[in-house]
């Protein structure tokens, strides 16, 4: 599609500066930036690995031959909502839809702690894939909206580090609770720090 459908427009190219990489730049992001990066790692500690999901789902007794279906009913559910949820935000506002994907993460979270049966279990799965498609897309551009627009590069570079370390430590954890706790206490804990997120979102970001 790219080679053959589309076509590059011509343009008129400035010879770039040189400048060397100044990591301490992104100090001067601005606090916007800051405390959206601060939430947004806040939430990636409730959204621990999916692969959570597929134990859940052994636990719950779905047949070893059907678990990939979890992974499956997730992606559709994130795939098909995240133009709505794209579309949503244009007509409303970025703030208001992401507050509404976490939201979703909450209710995932709750039906999975209590789920003991594969409706329950189905029903969370698919609010998770809301979630995701309600969330993921948004944040990256709240990092747009935050960044001064000659730190975005780097903003971004910082937000993914950010994330990556949250997404780490979280699944960590996440499989120590289950370890000692079980599946039911994970997933409450998960739903406390989104609500702790959502508390972050509504009390230090402001609406875009």
């Amino acid at each position: 599609i790219l080679a053959k459908g589309v076509k590059e427009p011509e343009h008129r190219y400035l010879k770039a500066e040189n400048k060397s990489i100044n990591l301490s730049g992104i100090r001067h992001a601005g606090k916007d930036y800051w405390q959206l990066v601060a939430v947004a790692g806040v939430l990636t500690l409730a959204r621990f690995s999916e692969a959570f999901l597929v134990l859940k789902a052994q636990a719950t007794g779905l047949q070893i031959a059907f678990v990939p279906m979890v992974m499956v009913v997730m992606s559709l559910t994130y795939a098909f909502s995240a133009y709505p949820a794209g579309k949503l935000s244009d007509r409303l506002d970025r703030y208001s839809v992401l507050i509404i994907g976490i939201i979703f993460l909450v209710a995932a979270d709750v039906f999975l702690g209590l789920a003991d049966n594969l409706w329950m279990l189905a029903i969370g799965v698919a609010l998770w894939g809301l979630h995701m498609g309600f969330t993921q897309g948004l944040l990256a551009a709240m990092v747009t909206d935050t960044a001064p627009e000659e730190l975005r590069g780097t903003a971004y570079g910082a937000y993914n580090v950010v994330c990556g370390v949250s997404m780490l430590i979280a699944s960590v954890l996440a499989g120590l609770i289950w370890d000692r706790f079980g599946s039911s206490v994970m997933f409450f804990t998960g739903a406390a720090f989104t609500v702790i997120s959502l508390l972050g979102l509504l009390l230090f970001i402001r609406k875009y």
